[in-house]
């Protein structure tokens, strides 16, 4: 199976040289966001005015995408009524940790450990392998600048990143009104069914939230 939504984006919010995420709160809820909506287009979770449903619980072919799944299965038998929302808040520190193994057992990231004046322990995640990114990052290109006609994973990513409005870290030395308008086309267009649409609103909803909720407890 090839690299999963949630890694792409985890993999663009990292610098290639120091491995520091870039954007580190939004990236993270995206993160979580990618790797639900790749189970949507995979057939195995549907969304429905912002509730979650297992519906098929057989393994995708990705160990990544197998583990969140079996997660969103032991949080609807806790007898919650599950949402998008709610999972993004549950489930974004074990996606983020989860997309930074799964890059580092493929050998495209590496891990680096260093602790900061000797006592504060840190992580960072430096590009091993940039044949992933490049051509992440050329399709994304052909598809935003060039017109190409995208597949439904790259326009979903697309849609997770412009509702998320993570333009820069798709195109870091591009304005953002030079690709937000492409992106947004994107993003509303008649790509997905009804079913991986209902998956994007909710998202999106969700992660406008959030963000709401950062930014009010920033200045409290």
């Amino acid at each position: 199976m090839p690299v999963t939504l949630g890694e792409e984006i985890m993999l663009l919010s990292l610098d290639d040289e120091s491995g520091q995420a870039k954007d580190r709160w939004a990236a993270g809820w995206t993160v979580t966001s990618g790797l639900l909506l790749e189970l949507a287009l995979a057939e195995r979770v549907r969304v429905d005015g912002g509730a979650l449903e297992v519906v098929d619980s057989s393994p995708t072919g990705s160990t990544l995408l197998d583990s969140v799944l079996e997660r969103i299965e032991a949080w609807t038998r806790t007898g919650k009524s599950p949402t998008v929302e709610g999972w993004l808040r549950k489930d974004q520190g074990k996606s983020v940790e989860a997309s930074l193994a799964s890059l580092c057992e493929q050998g495209i990231v590496t891990e680096e450990r260093h602790r900061v004046l000797g006592l504060f322990p840190v992580r960072r995640y430096p590009e091993a392998d940039g044949t992933v990114e490049r051509e992440l990052r050329s399709r994304l290109a052909a598809v935003v600048l060039e017109g190409a006609e995208p597949d439904d994973r790259t326009s979903g990513l697309i849609a997770l990143l412009h509702g998320a409005r993570l333009h820069r870290l798709a195109f870091p030395d591009l304005p953002r009104g030079k690709v937000e308008p492409r992106m947004a086309e994107i993003a509303d267009g008649q790509w997905a069914g009804d079913v991986v649409r209902d998956g994007i609103r909710a998202t999106q909803a969700a992660l406008g939230v959030l963000a709401a909720t950062a930014a009010v407890a920033a200045v409290s």
